[in-house]
């Protein structure tokens, strides 16, 4: 292993945060939305055809698994309201909120939760 480039676990632990200080200002938003096939797809379709880039996504289900968590990473823009009254209207959101007691490092991998992506 080269010991001059950063791991992939230690470049994904500082990305959110790198993330976070690239945009400026952050928001987090958290989604409540249906689980099944093709949410995901919609979502991200509504903030890539606004140009409006997801620095960082978590998405996991809840409950009984119909519905699923998700917590997007985003620029706090005055279009991001915009894009939020958008995804309200979606059929697959069931709600959306504004986490400002959410700091964008629980997007960061923890240490030692390494990705074995490099084969």
């Amino acid at each position: 292993m080269n010991t001059t480039q950063p791991s992939a676990a230690a470049a994904a632990n500082t990305g959110a945060a790198a993330a976070a200080t690239n945009i400026g200002a952050a928001a987090i938003l958290e989604l409540r939305v249906r689980n099944h096939p093709g949410v995901m797809s919609h979502l991200t379709g509504l903030f890539a055809r606004r140009a409006f880039n997801l620095e960082a996504i978590l998405c996991a289900p809840v409950g009984d698994g119909r519905e699923s968590r998700m917590l997007l990473l985003v620029a706090d823009t005055p279009r991001l309201e915009q894009i939020e009254r958008q995804a309200a209207k979606l059929h697959d959101v069931l709600a959306i909120r504004h986490r400002p007691d959410l700091a964008p490092s629980v997007f960061a991998m923890p240490p030692g939760a390494e990705c074995d992506c490099e084969r």
